[in-house]
């Protein structure tokens, strides 16, 4: 393995850390995508976020960034997009369910030694490998 081949993902997982650390010193409140993203459409009772809006468009831009600087990414899409959007429908439903997603359980709750957040982390990555052995085992889904 090359220097630069593990600099980028711990730099990107330093820099989640970082943010997630920032966000809830500053706010008092868990740095979870979905959370900020329903915000930021204005799907909460507060309305439009402009904070959530302001994180979204961080990523947004962290992500052009990464690509201008980096390399450029090369996006395939080999699913039909009905199938991609009942899946993105999906999972949003079972992070509003769930009462956050993997960057709210995973991160910030296993961070703080939260039952609840180590529950859903098991239950999702559990689901998560489930899922891709049957669709590569029994369906024969190749990756």
């Amino acid at each position: 393995m090359t220097n630069i081949n593990y600099l980028w993902p711990l730099s990107g997982g330093l820099l989640i850390g970082l943010s997630a650390g920032l966000y809830l010193l500053l706010n008092g409140r868990i740095a979870g995508i979905s959370g900020l993203a329903a915000a930021a459409a204005g799907l909460t009772h507060d309305g439009i976020s402009k904070l959530g809006l302001g994180f979204l468009a961080g990523i947004i831009a962290g992500a052009w960034l990464a690509a201008v600087l980096v390399r450029q990414p090369i996006i395939a899409i080999t699913s039909s997009p009905a199938l991609l959007i009942a899946a993105g429908l999906i999972v949003g439903y079972g992070t509003r369910l769930g009462s956050g997603c993997t960057s709210g359980h995973g991160v910030c709750g296993l961070a703080r030694l939260s039952p609840r957040s180590l529950t859903a982390t098991v239950i999702f990555m559990t689901v998560a490998g489930a899922t891709v052995f049957v669709a590569q085992h029994l369906l024969g889904v190749k990756p």
